[in-house]
Parts: structure tokens; C-alpha cells; sequence
């Protein structure tokens, strides 16, 4: 038996805002992922715990069957085994976004207007972060690049850190002021992005992506604060190997913090110009030497982010297209196979940021067909099942 789950990032939304009463899952042509729900089992999984941030951290470890409140440390530790960094217990690792900060009257009343700069290449982050790491760097503060906006800072032997951060996507077009880092180390952090300001007005990439009318990367933001993780095999956990297929940090490191093998595959970007079908392939081929394959999509989480519900729609359309390849490639080897695709949370385009609410999975055995009858949307799963946490999906999907 072969095991996949296609997961695509912030996919579920609310009647609300743009699209109302209607979401992006209701207006996408998704064939092959409709046909997979009525043909199999669908329903609502509660992904994010109550009590916890609903980050795709802490839901893609749900999903994968790990329970957060034991093993999550911070997001960006999970990033950094991806970008390779060697983590001491005492090492304090956080999330390091280049944004566009539009400058105020005061510091305070700068407003961040893009989360992403704009989207920027991993190639000019890396040279910002040069240009950051000499001004800003030191014996024992490092900046690392990882992918696009998403970058590092390890703080080696911290030990201990007291100050609370806000995630950028969760503040576009708003005052930076009450959204600083806080706590007694908060100023440390909250003096850094200022100084990053300056140092970056006038960078030379900046001055290219002004020129060519894209959104400068004008500041470093942080936050997913976090320490060393501690992950347990999931090949001991299941009995399986297995594969992660991402671009982004965050889920290529818990592929290797849980032992699986990453799959790098070339043209993924984390966003709607990411390998669609180069990921299908790849998980494909990696089910001849693996019994179970992790396929994530980050483009709809981004869209919502954005409030972009066209390309919300379009990503969706695009994951049914791996759907359906997927799935035809395994019915033609002949091969028994357990397919779920779901999201890890909800990420509303009229909120542009993440809900802890159930999401609408579907789970399908080609052995045992469920047949429920159902279509793939929000409301059609709320006369499915409930699964009460995340880590029962991969009881569902396993179970003899």
C-alpha cells in the first residue's frame, strides 16, 4: 500500500469577503479532486489544537500525526534543519521576512505593506542578507538566507529570550508601532528593524526592483521565535518511509527533522509560479522507493495572504491537476494506494491571515472506496466526518 497527501496551504475560506456567499473551493473546476471525494471519504479536521497559534507549523504537525504540544519548539528551528544550520540546545532561531515598510512621520507610524517584499528572489535576498550580516551581524548573531523573503537569524547560546513577535502577513497596511516585538528583549529586535530601514533605503537591489516597479525589500521583520526541535523518526512513528515534497523551509525541514527524504525539485517557488506538475512527478517517483509521500502547495495560503481570490481559484485548479495525475500514474502500476488532500488551516481572503477553524479533507482508499457522494467545498464537508484532531488523519489513512 502507498500513501499520499496532498496538502494545499490556507486552501479552506469563509462565504465572506470577495467571493461571498460563495468560496474559492466552490468556484474552482477541480475534477479530479471532486471525483476523489465522492468516490471516497469527506469531512471536517480540526488541524490547529485549541490554545495554539493556527500556524502551518503546528498544523502540517498535526497532520503528519505529531501531536505540537509535544514536540513544537518554534517554526523557524523547523526551517533552519532545511537551510542545513546545526542547532545547539541553547540556540535561538527566528523568522527572518524581508518587507516593505512604507516610512512614516516616526518609526512608529511606518506601515507594512507587503509581508514579502514584493516576493523576492532567493538570489537578491542573498545579497541583502550579505549587506545585513555585515552591518548587523556579529559573533553570535547570524543571518541566514532560505527561500525568497524567508530568511533566518540564529542567535547562538541565547539560552533564553523574553519578548513576543508578530507575524508580518498578519499586519499589511498597518501601523508597525504597536506590532514591534515585545517583552524586556523585545527593543533589541524592535531596534534591529529600524536599523535595517536605514541600511536598506538604498541598496542597489532595491534601486533595480524600484526601477523595474516592484516593491522594495525596505526592512527585516521577525517572529516564529523557536529552539532546537525534537522530532521522533516517522518511519519509527509508522512503520512507513517516507518523502516531503515542498518549496518552502518550514515543511522541507520537518521532512528532514522527521527523518523522511526532501525532494528538491527544480522550478518551486511557494507561490502560483511554482512546478505544479514537476511536484506530481516527483512524488510519483518517489512512491517507487518510499511507502509514503507528503506533496505541499504553498500558492493558496499566499493568494489568501494577499487577498488574491483569482489566483486563490487558480491555485486550487492547479493542485487538482496533480490530483488527478497523482492518481492515474498509481491506478496505472497497478498499485493499492491511500490519498487525502486537505489543507493545513483556513486562510480567508477577506482576513488575509490564518483561522484555526476545521478544514474540509477527503481521504480515499483504492481497496476500500467509501463512495460518500460528496463534492470538495466547505459545506459539503459539514455533512461528512468530524475528525477532532489533526493526528487522525493519519489513523484514518493507515488504518487496516
Amino acid at each position: 500500500m502507498k500513501y499520499v497527501i496532498v496538502l494545499g496551504d490556507g486552501m479552506a475560506d469563509v462565504p465572506k469577503g470577495p467571493l461571498a456567499p460563495k468560496t474559492p473551493l466552490d468556484l474552482a473546476v477541480k475534477p479530479n479532486i471532486d471525483k476523489l471525494a465522492k468516490e471516497g471519504e469527506v469531512g471536517l479536521i480540526a488541524t490547529v489544537d485549541k490554545g495554539l497559534t493556527p500556524g502551518s507549523d503546528v498544523a502540517n504537525l498535526s497532520v503528519l500525526g505529531y501531536d505540537p504540544k509535544e514536540c513544537y519548539t518554534g517554526r523557524s528551528p523547523l526551517e533552519a534543519l532545511s537551510i542545513g544550520l546545526d542547532l545547539d540546545d541553547d540556540d535561538i532561531c527566528m523568522r527572518t521576512n524581508l518587507v516593505t515598510i512604507e516610512p512614516g512621520s516616526s518609526f512608529d507610524e511606518s506601515v507594512l505593506t507587503d509581508y514579502s517584499a514584493g516576493e523576492i528572489s532567493t538570489e537578491e535576498s542573498a545579497e541583502i542578507f550579505k549587506t545585513i550580516n555585515e552591518e548587523l551581524g556579529d559573533d553570535t548573531r547570524r543571518f541566514y538566507t532560505g527561500v525568497s523573503y524567508r530568511n533566518c537569524l540564529l542567535l547562538k547560546h541565547r539560552g533564553h529570550l523574553d519578548a513576543t513577535f508578530t507575524p508580518p502577513h498578519d499586519i499589511q497596511d498597518k501601523k508597525i508601532g504597536e506590532y514591534l516585538p515585545q517583552g524586556p528583549d523585545g527593543e533589541e529586535f524592535s531596534s534591529l528593524i529600524e536599523r535595517s530601514m536605514t541600511i536598506l533605503a538604498d541598496h542597489p537591489v532595491n534601486k533595480k526592483r524600484v526601477a523595474a516597479g516592484k516593491n522594495p525589500a525596505s526592512a527585516i521583520w521577525f517572529w516564529g521565535m523557536g529552539t532546537k526541535p525534537r522530532l521522533q523518526l516517522f518511519k519509527d512513528r509508522y512503520g512507513l518511509s517516507g518523502a516531503m515534497i515542498s518549496a518552502t523551509d518550514l515543511l522541507r525541514g520537518i521532512g528532514k527533522g522527521t527523518g523522511m527524504e526532501v525532494i528538491n525539485v527544480e522550478g518551486v517557488t511557494g507561490t502560483l509560479t511554482t512546478n505544479f506538475m514537476g511536484k506530481a512527478e516527483a512524488a510519483v517517483k518517489a512512491l517507487d522507493n518510499n511507502d509514503f509521500a507528503y506533496v505541499h502547495f504553498e500558492a493558496p495560503d499566499e493568494c489568501g495572504h494577499q487577498g488574491d481570490a483569482k489566483g486563490k481559484i487558480l491555485a486550487i485548479e492547479k493542485i487538482d491537476a496533480v490530483v488527478g495525475y497523482i492518481r492515474k500514474k498509481l491506478e496505472e502500476k497497478g498499485e493499492p494506494f491511500v490519498m487525502a488532500v486537505l489543507p493545513d488551516h483556513q486562510t480567508p481572503l477577506y482576513l488575509r491571515s490564518h483561522v484555526g477553524a476545521p478544514v474540509p479533507f477527503i481521504v480515499y482508499n483504492s481497496l476500500h472506496p467509501a463512495g460518500c457522494g460528496l463534492e470538495y467545498t466547505e459545506r459539503a464537508a459539514e455533512k461528512g466526518v468530524f475528525l477532532d484532531n489533526g493526528r487522525a488523519l493519519m489513523k484514518m489513512m493507515t488504518k487496516e
